[in-house]
């Protein structure tokens, strides 16, 4: 495969809302090959200067690149957006027009795009003509199975600018229910030039290889699959790649995986706010693993950081030892 915009992989990490923040891009990407996408940024808040958005964006800091998605309604906001995403170092910008949420789709933003399609060029025109970065839209199916205008809302993207576009094969609807259409993703890719990228129920190696090989696509996108599992990205990009196969992984490295993330949380967000964030994410490492839902319902009750990481050490270490 030919690689997407000088990036290195063609294997890409979605962008999730209070899950891929620096912590775990960071994680991520110590764990193999993999193109990394921050959250997604408001434009209204981020033009607005605010705070937490502008940290959300500001991605000066990490060694690898960083994909800055931006979500909002308006073209001109947009046009600003994109030149301080450009100033706080995205290596290039995406446009959410995908995402199912209520709040978003309310605001006329996300997926509700799909459904006006002058306003979404003139949004994907606006941002291409701010900043020298390249830009891809990612989107749905449609808005629902009565509005499947996937292959129609490529060729816009395609014809405002859009370098590469991302294609998730479920409608706006469907939300995360049900089986992705991946037959959508090939209708998509046979009808623009640009690269193509999809996503969908990509969960291991086999099923990456499976969407590409059944859609011709060029790239694929892997988002709850990485959740407790930072380490399928460089696992699918290598298997891509060069057909090696994924080893398995151990306890202890789970152990580690979570611990490290934990700290840079603390570093990044503080004691307490950090040890708030991981209870989801204990949850998904410790998927599997025997007496699981015991140590949640413990974890879910502790607020101290201290006391995280004993009770992390004590659970992990149990199972290292071959109590699984």
């Amino acid at each position: 495969m030919d690689s997407i915009i000088g990036l290195k992989s063609n294997v890409f990490l979605a962008p999730m809302a209070g899950i891929t923040d620096y912590p775990f891009r960071k994680l991520v990407a110590s764990k193999g090959k993999a193109n990394l996408y921050s959250e997604m940024v408001a434009v209204n808040a981020i033009n607005r200067k605010n705070p937490k958005t502008y940290r959300i964006a500001d991605v000066r800091q990490e060694p690898y690149p960083v994909i800055v998605q931006l979500v909002g309604n308006d073209a001109s906001l947009f046009s600003e957006a994109a030149k301080l995403a450009a100033d706080l170092g995205a290596y290039s910008l995406d446009i959410n027009m995908g995402c199912p949420v209520r709040k978003i789709v309310n605001n006329e933003s996300g997926s509700a795009l799909m459904k006006d399609m002058p306003r979404a060029a003139k949004i994907i025109e606006a941002t291409v003509k701010a900043t020298p970065l390249k830009v891809s839209v990612k989107f749905r199916k449609g808005w629902d199975n009565n509005s499947v205008n996937a292959v129609e809302f490529a060729k816009m993207c395609e014809e405002s600018g859009a370098s590469f576009i991302t294609v998730h094969g479920r409608t706006r609807a469907q939300g995360y229910s049900g089986v992705a259409d991946w037959d959508i993703i090939r209708q998509v890719k046979e009808a623009v030039k640009i690269p193509v990228i999809g996503n969908g129920d990509v969960v291991s190696v086999e099923t990456a290889e499976k969407l590409l090989k059944q859609t011709n696509a060029d790239g694929v996108m892997v988002g709850r699959g990485s959740l407790g599992n930072p380490w399928l990205l460089g696992q699918i990009h290598e298997y891509l790649q060069n057909k090696i196969l994924p080893r398995d992984i151990s306890v202890g490295e789970i152990k580690e995986a979570l611990l490290q993330q934990l700290n840079d949380m603390v570093s990044f967000y503080g004691k307490e706010m950090a040890v708030a964030i991981s209870r989801k994410y204990v949850c998904w490492y410790s998927k599997n693993l025997r007496d699981a839902k015991k140590f949640r319902e413990i974890y879910t009750r502790i607020y101290d950081y201290d006391e995280a990481v004993k009770a992390i050490e004590a659970y992990f270490s149990k199972r290292e030892q071959g109590d699984e």
